[in-house]
């Protein structure tokens, strides 16, 4: 069990996390026609939508109520009603999603009844749903943002249902996926289910909306995701998958309000994970695993002998969000590797299961110096991270958000006996890459054997 710990420094530096409400609006962009809101100051919008574009090198439909001085001290209501009227006429979304921000929240408002009052007033509001997420700046991470803007979507859009007159569809699931999970990770894990013969809701699905497809028209809000009409469904699945602990409140919310049995995975990347993610797929469909998975099985545990060599005894600093944090570090650990350093960025119970002896809560400075300090041999963290990589000498894993320096992080898999097949491959291919000493470094040169030692030759006769 690992040790938590909360380093006592008076600042940060280079910060590990992003911040909630750039969770809340990444979320909120897996559904489709939708615009991401924040309430507050322009900013704060400008930061994320920064963040947002250079990681996924698209256009983002972010905006802002754009607080002043006056708003902040008076209350931002109008600000909003006046936001959303405005995206009406401009975009006219189906759906709107608002994340508060470090100034709404620590002036106390209470947005979430100012917006019961003003969707009873304003009957032009009617046909685009209109979410509200509180998502302080200061309170956790981008994966705590995501979580909640989930939890809020199912509040507001999800139908409570009788269970006396509940009728499932027994080939229907729904698949709740965290932040840690890439667009590729989504349509990795909702192409097994359907091998099982199952149809799977997404919920977010930025597989539909960020995966970097060109549109045939220009709109002003999210290209594709989850539909209004698929949230309206939930309640007829017969089950509900959630990737990530950060999605264990939302499915027991589906349970709550619909009655759906659930179950949470941890991870999908490894072996072990994977086979439980299948098993449960077997269950549900009542249906063997195909041949075509049987082989993507066999060729995982073909790359795990492979790479084998490489990740025993490899010592790993990784830093990243609680759900990317315990993934990883278990399909390590499993390979033989040793989690040398974890730095995350929330205080959450799961975070005892990583397997390393200690996980601070900080950020990429304490990253640094903990694996300097613990001879680590490789770093797995987000593009911020390639300034420490640079002045310990050490290869950089880029794993998480935002990744800027590079193109295709939409791309990258990760679960999945395909995703952890290519995962495996890259630590030991980056392994690999390291320079290679000629001798043993602690023995000094290797005696030359006497058959090759230079003789000089000897004067005829």
């Amino acid at each position: 069990m690992a040790r938590i710990t909360h380093p006592k420094r008076a600042l940060s530096t280079n910060p590990l996390k992003s911040s909630a409400p750039l969770g809340a609006a990444m979320a909120y962009l897996g559904i489709e026609g939708a615009i991401p809101l924040f309430h507050g100051a322009q900013g704060c919008t400008a930061f994320a939508m920064v963040h947002m574009v250079r990681h996924f090198k698209e256009a983002i439909p972010l905006q802002t109520t754009a607080m002043n001085e006056i708003s902040a001290i008076l209350g931002g209501a109008e600000q909003i009603e006046e936001a959303i009227g405005n995206l009406k006429k401009r975009a006219n979304p189906r759906f709107i999603g608002i994340a508060s921000t470090a100034l709404t929240e620590t002036r106390g408002e209470d947005v979430a009844g100012e917006l019961r009052a003003m969707k009873a007033r304003r009957k032009d509001f009617a046909d685009t749903a209109i979410v509200y997420a509180a998502t302080p700046d200061f309170a956790g991470g981008l994966e705590d943002g995501w979580a909640r803007a989930v939890e809020a979507i199912i509040a507001a859009l999800v139908p409570e249902t009788d269970p006396i007159y509940r009728d499932p569809d027994l080939r229907q699931v729904n698949l709740l996926c965290g932040s840690a999970l890439t667009v590729a990770d989504v349509e990795e894990l909702v192409r097994l289910i359907r091998l099982f013969g199952l149809n799977p809701i997404v919920l977010p699905d930025l597989s539909r909306s960020l995966d970097g497809h060109l549109a045939e028209d220009w709109r002003g809000t999210s290209l594709g995701g989850t539909t209004l009409e698929e949230i309206a469904r939930i309640p007829r699945s017969a089950f509900t998958l959630a990737i990530g602990e950060s999605m264990r409140p939302a499915a027991k919310l589906i349970e709550d309000r619909a009655f759906v049995p659930w179950r949470v995975f941890s991870g999908v990347t490894g072996l072990k994970p994977t086979d439980a993610f299948i098993r449960t797929l077997m269950e549900l469909s009542g249906t063997d695993a195909p041949p075509s998975l049987k082989r993507d099985r066999a060729r995982l545990m073909d790359a795990q002998l492979d790479a084998h060599f490489f990740t025993g005894g490899l010592r790993v600093a990784l830093g990243a969000d609680p759900d990317l944090l315990l993934s990883l570090s278990t399909a390590l650990t499993a390979m033989g590797a040793e989690i040398v350093t974890a730095v995350t960025t929330s205080d959450r119970p799961e975070l005892a299961d990583v397997p390393a002896a200690e996980v601070i809560v900080g950020d990429l400075g304490d990253l640094e110096r903990d694996a300097a300090a613990k001879g680590a041999q490789i770093l797995i963290t987000h593009s911020h991270g390639r300034q420490a990589a640079d002045r310990l000498h050490l290869p950089l894993v880029r794993a998480g958000f935002p990744i800027f320096d590079r193109i295709g992080a939409q791309d990258t898999l990760r679960v999945g006996y395909r995703g952890s097949r290519a995962f495996l491959t890259e630590i030991a291919n980056t392994v690999q890459s390291l320079p290679h000493a000629a001798r043993p470094a602690d023995f000094g040169a290797a005696p030359i054997p006497q058959e090759f030692e230079h003789v000089p030759h000897a004067a005829a006769g």
